[in-house]
């Protein structure tokens, strides 16, 4: 599970980041994020911006190695960062198995313009082939999951801009109140989203406009699990679904219905699981949701007890070899 920040540490990162060099685009500031923070040096989003954090982590691995300390990920910091430093974009056509710099950075253009695939780690499976072939169709050219020119400067001229023009809002996904809080405590971690106590087989609604990247069961306590692509690098997550009726690939809208509440995974009641994240960084939904908390349903007796992380751990199933990451994400961190 990514550490998450609240949404103000994004906007002070934003406004005292450190210019990067002329020849550092943003996906390739991302594909240095990326490597760095799975080499757990770096606790910022991988958001293409070169702030304090970023430069941080990079003296802090350059002290690691004993390289000269300034910061900068020059091409000797790129080379000890082994294959999540090589090679450039755009020098190669990735495809299904590749891994490295070009990848993370290919996934990076692809969560900005809203195509998934939820994460940048540099390692090129089935959620990025789907994401490069959803990319493709969008931009018109040949869908064939390969990442090449034409699909990097479809990606590169239709990008977003660097920040929304306006605050970025989501409609509630349930009528419902507001139980379990982000942040809440847990045994060992802090609760990564917000959780809607509302009845089994209440209806769930997308949050706004997007495309479903994931729509199955996760074996880490999520249980019946969508998650929603949107621009600007946001993912919508909707946990312990009882079942699900939206499709990998299909465009969504605000209240396209995606499934409808249960208590799959680690779960002690019927609830939605919900959460925003911001390239993979869990953040606070509440700010964001549009309208004002509606009465408790009637008919919902759950009170006020967790309802997550502690149910019996057998509801948490071993993931089948070769189950993407969002397959085997961790609700609960014991």
């Amino acid at each position: 599970m990514r550490p998450f920040r609240a949404v103000g540490a994004l906007a002070l990162i934003a406004l005292v980041a450190i210019p990067a060099p002329a020849n550092a685009s943003r996906e390739s500031v991302a594909a240095l994020q990326a490597g760095l923070q799975a080499l757990q040096l770096y606790q910022g989003y991988v958001d293409g911006i070169r702030g304090p954090l970023t430069r941080r982590a990079v003296s802090t691995f350059q002290q690691s190695r004993g390289l000269p300390v300034d910061g900068i990920a020059g091409p000797q910091t790129r080379r000890a960062l082994g294959w999540r430093g090589k090679p450039a974009l755009g020098s190669r056509v990735m495809q299904s198995g590749d891994r490295g710099w070009d990848v993370a950075a290919l996934q990076f253009l692809l969560q900005r313009a809203g195509h998934g695939p939820g994460r940048a780690d540099g390692l090129f499976g089935p959620l990025t082939v789907a994401a490069v072939e959803r990319a493709q169709s969008a931009a018109g050219v040949g869908v064939d999951g390969l990442a090449g020119p034409l699909t990097l400067d479809s990606l590169r001229g239709g990008s977003s801009p660097e920040s929304p023009t306006g605050p970025v809002r989501f409609l509630r996904p349930v009528a419902g109140p507001i139980g379990d809080g982000f942040g809440a405590p847990r045994s060992d971690h802090l609760h990564t989203g917000v959780d809607f106590p509302v009845p089994y087989g209440t209806q769930v609604g997308a949050a706004g406009v997007g495309t479903t990247i994931y729509a199955g069961y996760n074996y880490g306590g999520y249980g019946n699990l969508v998650v929603i692509q949107h621009r600007l690098g946001y993912t919508t997550w909707y946990a312990h679904l009882s079942s699900i009726t939206t499709w990998v690939g299909e465009q969504v809208a605000g209240g396209t219905r995606i499934g409808y509440v249960g208590s799959t995974g680690n779960s002690t009641g019927p609830h939605l699981h919900f959460e925003v994240r911001r390239y993979d960084t869990p953040i606070d939904p509440a700010p964001l949701l549009l309208s004002s908390i509606a009465a408790r349903p009637l008919g919902s007796d759950i009170g006020d007890r967790p309802l997550e992380c502690r149910a019996d751990p057998q509801k948490t199933r071993k993931p089948p070899p070769g189950a993407d990451w969002i397959a085997r994400e961790r609700l609960c961190i014991r």
